[in-house]
């Protein structure tokens, strides 16, 4: 389990809080609106009303123990600068902040932010589910009900075979395809062996899909 500080819940922001939290991660939600914050409380680990460009508020909050910070603020771009820069200080090891444009993410870049996301091409929830965990390549919602996910082999899944490992039964998914270096094997059959490095491609229900990543971040 990682602990995530999300900075600013609008859209962007609560869908990123949301979808950490509900992966088994700790997540801190902070936003200046009651609102919000009374809104997303029941979804997250801990919601906190507050003025993010209060240093002060900032470092009394305890951040500096989380492992990612995630600055999503919306239209202010000077809040936006001033809790990047705040977090950074504070020593988090990793920081994503979220651009309204080029050169907004170029100051933030400037700043310390490690990654700099821009909401137009890249959805919260897809976000949330590549920072959960460093095996996570990608994921694609097809529905509220099926998803598609790339993963990178988990160690217990080297050196055994389709059929040994049965995910269906295991995991309720099924294996799309396997990437190997420059190559792709589509729809593998059971005698293949997984090997270190290899990309899988799965498909299934969301919720099985969901606990394939749970054993990914552990």
């Amino acid at each position: 389990m990682k602990s995530f500080v999300v900075i600013g819940c609008g859209r962007f922001g609560s869908s990123i809080a949301r979808t950490l939290y509900s992966l088994g991660n700790e997540v801190l939600a902070i936003d200046s609106s009651e609102e919000i914050i009374k809104e997303i409380s029941e979804e997250v680990t801990h919601a906190v009303q507050a003025d993010v460009m209060d240093e002060t508020v900032l470092m009394d909050l305890g951040l500096r123990n989380f492992d990612v910070a995630v600055v999503a603020i919306g239209s202010d771009i000077e809040a936006s600068i001033m809790a990047t820069l705040v977090v950074k200080d504070l020593g988090i090891d990793k920081v994503i902040a979220k651009a309204q444009s080029e050169l907004h993410g170029k100051v933030l870049s400037k700043i310390g932010a490690d990654k700099i996301i821009f909401p137009e091409r890249d959805m919260g929830v897809r976000v949330a589910h590549n920072l959960a965990s460093t095996n996570i390549l990608d994921f694609i919602e097809l529905s509220p009900d099926y998803s598609i996910l790339e993963i990178a082999a988990l160690k217990e899944w080297e050196e055994k075979s389709l059929a040994q490992l049965r995910l269906p039964s295991k995991y309720g998914i099924n294996v799309m395809a396997i990437k190997r270096g420059d190559s792709i094997k589509v729809s593998p059959n059971g005698e293949v062996i997984i090997k270190k490095d290899d990309i899988l491609v799965i498909i299934g229900n969301t919720k099985d899909i969901k606990r394939v990543e749970q054993r990914a971040g552990e």
